[in-house]
């Protein structure tokens, strides 16, 4: 039996009606299971890195020793690059990877954990895909880093770095109090820290430290406590470290959660966004407990007075940035908006690939641009074990307008590539793409990537 399925996407013109612009996306990636999205921009893309919650037993309990890394150039489409940093394979210390905060330094790529509440790591990768390993060989932040103690009931977890306009680093971390925050400088290899930890207060701290800046004022936002429903606040100063003072809430407590929060905040293309996750994909599973958790998106202005536009959830409201080009040289399969019954998995071939294919499964490409004369062939690398199948191409809907059918002919096994084309006709202009997976085997085949042609 399949453990991921579709949530059914709601159009926003049903919510029209809300008042404010801003709203969100949920679940993205509906596939996995993943929470804690730490933001990296880099090079025309957002990578968003996730605590792995397809590591927790459904039965209950948080198990996550493995990060998983999504991306996106459109805020739509996401590719799942699978998991890059694991424990105790990346860090032989370490047993947990909570909630993963990114940075990026002097052309490489930090990535800060919690290994539960228990100390805080940081793993490194020349690429933000990784694979990410340990950097430093033992936790970076201990109980007995000066500055961290004394603390009441501290969890050492949930890190943020962040490097400030004149290239200083700092790490904020900590959990359950409001007295339980702490930041610290990081030396400019961004794996040894510069100086004790200093303390911050937040009303109603509880976890989820981030930081980012806006004209020169440095926000703090947070997860709430429970008393104050989990949503996320934040604080202003003009000062990184000091001077901080209440600002109000950035989100309230995402629907379809009522349970923990975590946000990242990161700026794409001249827009606020915030990530985080709630429960929507695992409810509409009948998946209960809430160990199962799922990306979302939305978006979020600041006020000309400095305070924060409080953001309005919306299941689909996060404007497309731009089209996709289905002529470039390939598009990797696992490059989707939503689907249905598949799932993914390490490709022999690099990178990931789609696979668990049964007949009615589909995927969803958002706003893909065939461009006025259209696109003539399709060509994907697909593999087989057992019997094959069709792609079939369509318009708008799994039942849409049919485009094209490309037969996927056994390859002789299931990480045997072969390309399979197809005719195309009738495809101008954007569209919205659906791939159709139609045969009799379950799991008939997978498929690595995909392109169009004008000839």
């Amino acid at each position: 039996m399949k453990k991921h399925l579709l949530l059914g996407i709601l159009s926003f013109s049903a919510f029209c009606g809300l008042s404010s612009p801003v709203s969100a996306d949920y679940p993205i990636a509906s596939h996995r299971y993943l929470a804690d999205p730490g933001a990296l921009v880099h090079d025309g893309r957002v990578y968003l890195y996730c605590s792995n919650d397809d590591d927790n037993p459904v039965e209950g309990g948080y198990k996550i020793r493995s990060v998983v890394c999504v991306s996106s150039s459109d805020m739509k489409n996401w590719t799942d690059h699978g998991v890059v940093f694991s424990a105790p394979e990346g860090a032989d210390w370490a047993r947990n990877t909570w909630a993963p905060s990114p940075i990026e330094r002097d052309g490489k790529f930090f990535l800060y954990f919690g290994n539960g509440g228990n100390g805080i790591g940081v793993a490194s990768s020349a690429t933000p895909t990784g694979p990410f390993k340990d950097a430093k060989g033992s936790k970076l932040i201990t109980n007995e880093t000066p500055g961290v103690m004394p603390a009441e009931k501290m969890w050492l977890f949930d890190p943020m770095a962040f490097i400030d306009d004149d290239g200083q680093a700092y790490l904020y971390f900590g959990g359950n109090g409001e007295n339980n925050i702490r930041v610290i400088k990081l030396k400019r290899d961004m794996i040894k820290v510069d100086g004790p930890a200093t303390s911050m207060f937040a009303k109603g701290f509880f976890e989820a430290a981030w930081m980012h800046k806006y004209n020169g004022v440095y926000y703090f936002s947070y997860s709430t406590n429970p008393q104050n429903g989990m949503r996320i606040d934040y604080l202003k100063s003009d000062k990184p470290t000091t001077g901080f003072t209440y600002g109000g809430i950035l989100a309230g407590q995402p629907p379809i959660n009522n349970n923990n929060n975590h946000q990242a905040i990161f700026n794409f293309k001249g827009q606020w966004y915030e990530a985080y996750h709630n429960r929507a994909a695992a409810k509409d599973a009948g998946i209960p407990g809430g160990f199962k958790r799922n990306l979302a998106l939305e978006y979020f202005n600041h006020k000309a007075d400095g305070s924060i536009e409080q953001v309005t959830f919306t299941p689909d409201g996060v404007p497309q940035v731009a089209p996709l080009n289905p002529y470039q040289a390939r598009v990797e399969a696992e490059t989707m908006n939503a689907q249905k019954g598949i799932k993914t998995q390490v490709s022999n071939a690099g990178g990931m690939n789609v696979c668990d294919i049964d007949n009615g499964d589909w995927i969803k490409v958002k706003g893909v641009d065939f461009g006025v004369s259209g696109a003539k062939r399709f060509t994907a690398s697909v593999a087989s074990a057992k019997s094959g199948g069709k792609i079939e191409l369509r318009l708008g809907s799994p039942e849409g307008k049919l485009i094209g059918v490309c037969e996927v002919p056994i390859t002789g096994g299931d990480q045997t590539w072969k390309s399979a084309t197809c005719s195309v006709t009738d495809a101008q202009g954007v569209q919205d793409l659906y791939f159709k997976f139609v045969g009799t085997a379950p799991s008939m085949l997978n498929i690595d990537w995909w392109q169009f042609s004008t000839q």
